[in-house]
């Protein structure tokens, strides 16, 4: 309970914007147009969803892990087993993508093969989180807040420099909205488009490991004001992120993005930085992906190894 409620903002920030955001939302609106669109969109609005219902009651109770919460209401000890359960399921399930992007990177930047690269960073972060508690995970997550959101801006500027401008940004978002290669796997109809907006608006209230940064503050105000922080971060960082997307559509060529689905478009950012600020940018950028990565990760750990205890 040693965070303020600016400082607990960012971290939540640091622990909800993960590969997936940085990486596959960039790829997204890049292939997809405004299919993309509806992650971002789902996103930050889930934030509303979180602030008005769920980040004050749980801080509220005063406890320290999601299963005390629950028991405060509902004590047992059949339900503390079932809450464990979920929460090490949804925090193992979740920690799966964030693995297999770094091993990606891994593979990407030093040739590791990408077993490997999975296994090392695992065990690495694994060791971080056993000898620096959610102390040292907050504050990887916080720096790694300040850095992507000082290198997306520096993406997103030397994008439009190269692309011409605002307005040639402009130009490219209204022939942007129709997908550039067939949307395998995502929603074409609408009432499947509502179902995804559902699932990511009310989804995020319940990921364990950002409900429990609502317990590292301490007092309700404190709560509400990380979650206006995290609101205000992660808005600021969508807007970045569609205009990377938009920009990698004028940018690459129609051929480069196609070859770059194959990958399910989480290397766009990447290859983006490559063609605009070479291979300085390009490693920048590799880092950022994986710092967002690695602090994602610890905040996964702890809330699965704090579901086992």
């Amino acid at each position: 309970r040693r965070l303020s409620g600016a400082q607990n903002g960012l971290a939540i920030a640091g622990d909800y914007i993960s590969a997936a955001s940085f990486l596959g939302t960039t790829g997204a609106i890049a292939l997809y147009g405004h299919l993309g669109l509806l992650f971002a969109v789902g996103f930050l609005a889930s934030y509303v969803v979180f602030g008005f219902w769920i980040a004050e009651p749980v801080h509220r109770l005063g406890r320290y892990s999601l299963g005390d919460v629950f028991a405060a209401r509902f004590p047992g000890r059949s339900l503390r087993f079932a809450v464990a359960g979920v929460q090490f399921a949804i925090s193992f399930l979740y920690l799966l993508p964030q693995l297999v992007g770094s091993g990606l990177l891994l593979r990407l930047l030093l040739g590791l093969d990408f077993r490997v690269g999975v296994v090392v960073i695992g065990l690495i972060m694994s060791v971080y989180v056993a000898y620096g508690g959610m102390l040292a995970t907050s504050w990887v997550q916080i720096i790694k807040t300040i850095l992507l959101l000082f290198g997306s801006l520096l993406i997103a500027l030397i994008a439009v420099v190269r692309l011409g401008g605002w307005a040639a940004l402009a130009a490219a978002g209204r022939s942007s909205l129709e997908p550039l290669v067939p949307p395998a796997g995502l929603p074409l109809d609408p009432p499947a488009q509502a179902a995804l907006l559902f699932g990511l608006l009310f989804g995020t209230s319940g990921l364990p490991h950002i409900l429990q940064r609502m317990l590292t503050v301490s007092s309700v105000t404190a709560a509400r004001r990380s979650v206006v922080w995290a609101a205000a971060v992660i808005g600021v960082f969508y807007l970045l992120a569609l205009v990377m997307g938009l920009s990698a559509r004028g940018v690459l060529s129609p051929a480069a993005l196609s070859a770059l689905a194959e990958e399910g478009g989480n290397l766009v950012a990447p290859a983006l930085a490559r063609a605009i600020g070479g291979v300085f940018l390009f490693a920048f950028v590799a880092a950022l992906a994986f710092q967002t990565i690695l602090a994602v990760v610890t905040g996964l750990v702890i809330s699965a190894t704090t579901a086992l205890v």
